[in-house]
């Protein structure tokens, strides 16, 4: 079987957080090294053990042809303009969700380290919108049914397809941005 792309580190952890052990656990401490595929191909390969019930935790993924650098600018990417190969547009979408819903409401009382996590997470909410819309093809106003290849995905979509039509995803992602931006 093909190794899948991760087309950034940030990307691959995001996908190996999305993947718990089967005791349920999300977080494993994990140790990287860049190895050669059979193929002659480079890889990430991460290993690691769950702290819960002592599971031995591995994934290998793909690396790039050209290697991309994190932003200098405190943004965030996960990739470049193609779509994840690990990640489907449900997934990010709840991503987006996640990170949003650990924004307080009043962010008034927060203190400047509380306004920096917020800034953070806002910004995270951001970037993972943008993957969802590097789903919808040229021309075209959604994400295609056919992109959600997970069952927590597919769930998602079903739930709610509107949700991942250009001009909602692109009226969060300027609020998200635009809160981001005055704190």
């Amino acid at each position: 079987m093909a190794l899948r792309l991760a087309r950034t580190n940030e990307e691959a952890h995001l996908y190996m957080d999305l993947h718990p052990c089967g005791c349920g656990e999300l977080r494993f401490p994990r140790s990287s090294s860049v190895i050669e595929t059979p193929d002659g191909d480079l890889a990430s390969h991460y290993t690691g053990t769950c702290p819960q019930d002592g599971a031995h935790r591995e994934f290998t993924f793909r690396l790039p042809k050209q290697i991309t650098m994190p932003p200098r600018d405190g943004s965030v990417s996960y990739g470049g303009t193609e779509p994840s190969e690990l990640i489907d547009p449900g997934e990010w979408l709840s991503v987006a969700d996640a990170y949003a819903r650990n924004v307080p409401a009043d962010t008034a009382s927060l203190a400047a380290d509380g306004l920096a996590q917020a800034r953070s997470m806002l910004t995270r909410a951001v970037a993972a919108i943008d993957e969802v819309l590097k789903f919808i093809p040229d021309g075209d106003d959604r994400v295609p049914e056919a992109a959600f290849a997970t069952d927590r995905g597919r769930a998602a979509y079903a739930k709610e397809p509107g949700r991942f039509r250009r001009p909602r995803l692109e009226a969060v992602r300027t609020t998200y941005a635009n809160i981001a931006g005055q704190l």
